[in-house]
């Protein structure tokens, strides 16, 4: 079984929701648990790699024997990220990374009144797009989590942003949804191939997703 370790390899995880500040006690955020991103980070410890997990805030422990980067915005986890990159073999982006933040940060606690309030918008830096330009011979995993057309935006993301595999979920789905210990996906390869996995745990859901980057990396090597 030594063939399915990952000895030697350094692997890098980004994990949980980012949030992005409107006042000093407010933001915008998203209800992502960070189990998934945790659960893969400890398959991977199993699997004796070298584990790098970057994790927005959560209310998990992160696995022992493993470098914990805590972050906060989107920005602070790009930084985390690209601080690491280079020394990465896997690179598993599953973060529930926000799209916008605002454009101006308010620095006192905005009182209450009866007007409207306006926030303007801006996009964050596209971390995984950013990663896959610059993908070289390491393994970019990427994660979709979809309300419709769940396969094709799948593969049109695994395609715009130069992913090895990428990982989709349905979350309007009864336990698969961001804070549920369990989660229901389809795995899609660069080759077209798609594993439908049934209702899973989240650390059997991590163990699938081992299992096919195992299989990737020992592909490569032949």
């Amino acid at each position: 079984m030594q063939k399915r370790y990952l000895e030697g390899k350094t692997v890098l995880i980004t994990a949980g929701g980012t949030r992005e500040h409107i006042d000093p006690i407010r933001f915008i955020g998203n209800p992502s648990s960070g189990k998934m991103g945790y659960a893969l980070a400890q398959s991977a410890l199993n699997r004796r790699a070298n584990v790098i997990l970057v994790s927005g805030p959560t209310q998990l422990k992160p696995p022992k024997k493993i470098r914990f980067i805590s972050i906060t915005s989107a920005i602070d986890m790009k930084k985390a990220v690209d601080s690491c990159y280079e020394q990465s073999d896997i690179v598993i982006c599953a973060a529930a990374v926000a799209d916008y933040r605002p454009e101006n940060f308010i620095s006192n606690k905005i009182k209450k009144s009866e007007e409207k309030l306006t926030i303007q918008l801006v996009k964050n830096p596209d971390i995984l797009l950013e990663l896959g330009k610059k993908k070289g011979c390491k393994i970019l995993v990427g994660f979709a989590a979809e309300t419709k057309d769940l396969l094709a935006n799948a593969k049109a993301k695994l395609i715009e942003k130069n992913l090895d595999m990428i990982v989709a979920n349905d979350v309007t789905k009864e336990g698969a949804g961001f804070e549920s210990d369990t989660n229901i996906v389809k795995i899609i390869t660069r080759d077209g191939e798609v594993k439908s996995l049934p209702l899973l745990s989240k650390r059997r859901v991590a163990t699938k997703i081992f299992d096919k980057i195992v299989k990737a990396i020992n592909g490569l090597r032949r």
